[in-house]
């Protein structure tokens, strides 16, 4: 097949360049390191970029702007790809405040502009969005909780699962992030169902793993990582550090990409995370990283919590293993910071 992918830099579009790629896909990148521009150098996915050019696989990179309407209309008309792996965002939702244009011309308006594409050229073509599950805003947060010593967890027994594709999207705060996101996820949904076109919408929860150019703003997990291997501080905000997310690993990802792939449907929607094992509190990430790979990170507790963020968040994956039963998570949490550890090392060490 011929699988065109943007944000083909970053963590979840380099994965499956190198996924499908390694199969014998012919592999587009579509990547302007944008992020770059959101985050600075830490942001930086250049390193990434040279990664898979020196991949023995078909690669062809594109340094387009999804945000160019006849950018995107034009390179769909001219690849007429037979899959779409829909990456591309601005990711945090503490920086869209700050960026509210480019937030939404992004999220928002980049993904018009490539499912509008997509409907003119190659219709048939199954499309991926990778979406958020920050589109169900702080609702999450209504749930009851309770309050252990290490982390936040839910009260009813309903939830133990964690949350599945019925949590409300309106009536909630979502940053803006959320919000472009969520316009972006109802525009895919709608493409979908009202044109009968292939789509779906994957409600990530924390997607990490060793390709991550994370950032104070984005990327908690790797980032935490990041700032114990080098001894940068780090704060932690609000929710005395017990506030609660699931890790799912790149890997993970793409292989749930690829089953979606083999056998779409019209306007899905699933939650894709991490799930009740590989959930885990920042405080518990931090103890982990100091017993389990003598890492202590240099950290001080805010008592001022991000703006629509979740106390505590788990992926319910039921949907999508009853739809797709041969999937399964196979990345533990300890070796996705084992992975992230040595990615982290072995970069400082290069500098």
């Amino acid at each position: 097949m011929k699988i065109l992918v943007t944000g083909s830099s970053g963590l979840i579009g380099s994965e499956t360049i190198r996924y499908f790629g390694a199969q014998g896909h012919e592999m587009i990148g579509v990547d302007n390191n944008l992020r770059k521009f959101f985050f600075g150098d830490h942001g930086d996915t250049s390193w990434n970029l040279n990664a898979l050019k020196k991949l023995p696989i078909s690669f062809k990179h594109f340094n387009a702007d999804i945000r160019n309407r006849s950018e995107v209309l034009e390179l769909i008309k001219t690849t007429k790809p037979d899959a779409i792996i829909h990456c591309a965002a601005q990711p945090s939702h503490d920086l869209a405040a700050k960026l509210p244009f480019e937030d939404f011309d992004t999220n928002a308006g980049g993904t018009l502009n490539l499912l509008e594409a997509v409907r003119q050229y190659c219709k048939e073509s199954p499309l991926v969005f990778m979406s958020t599950n920050k589109v169900y805003g702080d609702a999450p947060n209504e749930l009851e909780l309770i309050e252990t010593e290490t982390r936040w967890d839910y009260k009813d027994k309903k939830y133990f699962n964690g949350i599945d594709e019925t949590m409300r999207i309106d009536q909630t705060k979502h940053s803006l992030f959320g919000a472009s996101k969520t316009s972006a996820d109802v525009y895919t949904q709608e493409y979908g169902l009202y044109f009968g076109m292939p789509t779906v919408c994957f409600r990530g929860g924390c997607l990490t793993g060793p390709s991550h150019s994370s950032a104070q703003l984005h990327g908690f997990l790797s980032y935490i990582i990041k700032c114990a291997v080098t001894g940068t501080p780090y704060t932690v905000f609000g929710y005395k550090g017990k506030q609660v997310r699931d890790q799912i690993h790149s890997h993970d990802v793409a292989t749930a990409i690829e089953q979606f792939i083999k056998s779409p449907k019209s306007g899905a929607v699933y939650n894709l995370g991490g799930g009740r094992n590989n959930s885990a509190s920042v405080l518990e990430c931090i103890s982990l990283l100091e017993k389990e790979f003598s890492l202590k990170l240099n950290y001080s507790l805010s008592d001022t919590n991000r703006i629509g963020d979740h106390i505590c968040y788990i992926s319910d994956l039921s949907k999508f293993k009853k739809d797709f039963p041969s999937w399964n998570i196979t990345v533990s949490l300890q070796q996705m910071i084992q992975q992230i550890v040595e990615a982290e090392l072995k970069r400082v060490k290069a500098v």
